[in-house]
This record gives C-alpha cells, structure tokens and sequence, in this order.
C-alpha cells in the first residue's frame, strides 16, 4: 500500500472528534430515553417497574439500560434528580404575602400543586425505600425540606408549640395528599380545600 493510501485511512482530527461526539450524543438521547420511559411507566401506574418494563418502553435492549444504569438506584437516582429540577421553580418562589397568615395560604396551594406532580413517583419511590438506602435518604431530605419550609413561615408563637407544629406538618405534608388524593379520591381541587380547611382550624384564622 503506496504512503498516499495510507495517510488516508488515518481519520482527520475533525472527524476523530466528531465520532467522538456523536457517539457521547447518541448516549445521552439513549439516557434520557430511559429516564423518560421509567417516568411513563409508572404514570401509568406501575408503582414498581423492572428494567425490562422499562427497556421495552423505551424501545431499547435490557442491555442498553444496563450499559447506563448499573442498578435500578441508579435509574431512580436521576428519575429524582429530574424531577427534583422539575419542582426547583416553584419551591423557590417567593411568597407573595407579607404576613404569615397569607404565607400560609400560598403554601398550601403550592404544596397541593407540587405534590400533584410528584405523586406517583413518590409512591413509587416509597415502595422500594425500604430496599434502597438512597431512596431512604431522599425521602427523609424530602421531609426536612417539608419541615424547612413550615418554620420559615410560622411565626415563634406557633414553632414553640410542638403539637399545633407537628398537626401542621402532618396535615400538609405528602402522606396527607396521598391519602387525600388516593385513599378518599378526591379531586385535586378538593383535596387542596381540604388541606386548606385544616390549616385554617388549627391556626384559628
């Protein structure tokens, strides 16, 4: 083979990079393919897909999933991550009101529009937790932020209190929507109506 040939078949800088970045840009589309199949899955109601379920919404082989998440942690983990970006704009809203009173008001309107989002992969994250150390620590980081959230609007009056503070953080955290929303089945509006009636009896407003 003449030295010309052989300078030929040595692929360009370019194009060294270019198949570089295809092949990096192939794999992110995959990984988030799946992500976004593990999302469908369980809106539609499977509380505990496997990767097969998954691979075959995906439209890709089990091996595929396997090459990007080792484990179903895994796949969880950025299903979380995904959805915790998803909610970030509206936990970080600044409340309208100046007083605490209104502050309580939008919070449970918040609340109820947040935990509708991610209703059921908290369910579906509630049933492996047990299995799953992350799991378990995501959901009690969920419940301190919960937590947070009450003692940065409540004034010292109702901090100090340990049970009117612990009937609030009950009656407006995620196990109440769910029980709402699932147990009773009432519509999201109600279900807010509900939560908003309680915080209003107990704090007397």
């Amino acid at each position: 083979m003449s030295k010309a040939k052989i300078t030929r078949l040595v692929p360009r800088g370019e194009d060294r990079e270019e198949g570089v970045d295809g092949r990096r840009l192939r794999s992110e589309r995959s990984r988030a393919q799946i992500v976004a199949a593990m999302l469908e899955v369980i809106e539609g109601g499977d509380m505990n897909p496997n990767a097969a379920t998954v691979a075959e919404a995906a439209g890709v082989s089990l091996r595929t999933v396997f090459r990007h998440f080792e484990e179903m942690d895994s796949l969880y983990r950025e299903m979380m991550a995904k959805l915790e970006a998803d909610i970030l704009p509206m936990v970080m809203t600044p409340f309208e009101a100046r007083d605490w009173q209104g502050r309580a008001a939008e919070l449970v309107t918040r609340r109820a529009r947040i935990y509708e989002r991610v209703m059921p992969f908290k369910v579906a994250a509630g049933v492996r937790r047990f299995q799953s150390e992350y799991l378990m620590d995501g959901h009690h980081r969920f419940l301190a932020m919960e937590r947070a959230a009450l003692q940065a609007i409540f004034p010292a009056e109702v901090r100090s209190n340990p049970a009117l503070f612990a009937a609030l953080e009950m009656i407006t955290g995620f196990q109440s929507w769910q029980r709402l929303r699932q147990d009773q089945t009432l519509t999201p509006e109600d279900a807010e109506a509900a939560m908003r009636i309680a915080v209003e009896r107990l704090l007397g407003l």
